[in-house]
């Protein structure tokens, strides 16, 4: 296991400026970026692709795993946190650079079976600064494991509900390169994975999350977030905040997402 630790990988992107008007209309805003506008928050989540062949893949579409991503010998492989430090915007066509850091692989005995978890730390730098430091949690577990999802908070001071349809679940599968088949296959999501429809995806969840702190708060310091149950692509999401807080509420008062915004 220690092996896993302290994998480094470095990738150059231009951060083409195309991409990021495409996610713009994605997100139903006008595309509106210049070169060298300070982008939104997680706008880099759609650069920084690693293209595989389909010989390279796991079952599930992702990239398959052993090579960066550590193989703990469990089938399901998911985004369940992540946090980020703001040092300075990152810039909309100018050229950046991540290094990407596996710093943590740990196992746990969960309520549900037995559980994986991988920390990955991402450094991206724009003209030799340093702009973002973002660190992944990824969770592996059993094909049968089913968590509890926890009720949101009600204390909210503002809501908002938004509806995700295939077609903004496609775009963003497409825009981040995520070939992961519970966001467009609805028979593998519920035949093999156990969900109830298509799921919507995690990182989308954190993206609405921090515009909706960006909007309150101005430009961000640090976001944090935690997937704590599965949105399904036919339910609307409550996006609520209160001072420094966050969360996503499904239609049944489940807590989907969580998050904290300074």
């Amino acid at each position: 296991m220690q092996s896993d630790q302290s994998r480094t990988k470095c990738q150059v992107d231009p951060f083409d400026i195309a991409r990021a008007h495409a996610l713009q209309a994605t997100l139903g805003h006008v595309p509106n970026l210049n070169t060298g506008d300070p982008m939104p928050p997680f706008f880099h989540q759609i650069y920084f692709w690693d293209p595989q062949p389909p010989a390279h893949l796991g079952r599930d579409g992702h990239a398959a795993t052993g090579s960066f991503i550590p193989d703990l010998g469990l089938p399901r492989r998911m985004w369940a946190a992540g946090k980020l430090a703001f040092h300075r915007p990152l810039l909309a066509g100018i050229r950046a650079e991540r290094t990407s850091t596996i710093e943590a692989v740990t196992r746990k005995q969960g309520r549900s079976g037995p559980l994986g978890f991988v920390t990955i730390r991402h450094d991206i730098k724009q003209r030799n600064a340093l702009a973002l430091t973002e660190w992944q949690e990824l969770v592996y577990r059993e094909d049968d494991a089913v968590g509890e999802a926890p009720p949101a908070p009600t204390d909210e001071t503002h809501h908002e509900t938004m509806h995700f349809d295939n077609t903004i679940l496609f775009r963003y599968s497409a825009l981040t390169f995520n070939g992961h088949r519970i966001h467009y296959d609805a028979d593998y999501a519920r035949d093999t994975e156990g969900y109830g429809g298509l799921v919507v995806h995690g990182p989308l969840l954190a993206h609405v999350l921090m515009g909706l702190a960006a909007r309150n708060l101005g430009q961000l310091t640090h976001f944090s977030y935690r997937a704590t149950a599965p949105l399904m692509q036919h339910e609307p999401a409550t996006l609520c905040w209160k001072p420094g807080q966050a969360w996503v509420r499904g239609p049944d008062g489940r807590q989907c997402m969580i998050a904290q915004a300074s």
